[in-house]
């Protein structure tokens, strides 16, 4: 028999993406974490990179508000990095030590 097309027969044809509570990520605190930095150029700009945030997506997110809203910058959230425009790694650290946050030197 010649069939065409995809099967969409039974259950597992769901395309909805993983809610945050099916990943699997280990939660750490904020003084446990030891985030570091990434400089990249994209499209001719300078592009700061800081990382790696193992907290709730929630959470990631309210920092990156913080941040954005502190430095008058735009920015995305990349899996566990906060992509800020600029060269900004030192107004970051002056933001994020005082609430508790650790960074390799």
């Amino acid at each position: 028999m010649f069939t065409m097309g995809a099967d969409l027969s039974g259950d597992s044809w769901d395309t909805k993406r993983l809610k945050e509570e099916n990943k699997t990520f280990q939660k750490i605190e904020k003084s446990e974490h030891q985030l570091v930095f990434t400089k990249e150029k994209r499209r001719g700009k300078t592009v700061t990179l800081v990382g790696r945030f193992f907290i709730s997506n929630k959470e990631k997110k309210e920092l990156l508000k913080l941040l954005k809203t502190k430095l008058g910058c735009g920015g995305s959230i990349k899996d566990e990095w906060i992509e800020l425009q600029g060269d900004i790694k030192h107004k970051v650290i002056d933001i994020l030590k005082p609430l508790g946050w650790r960074f390799k030197s």
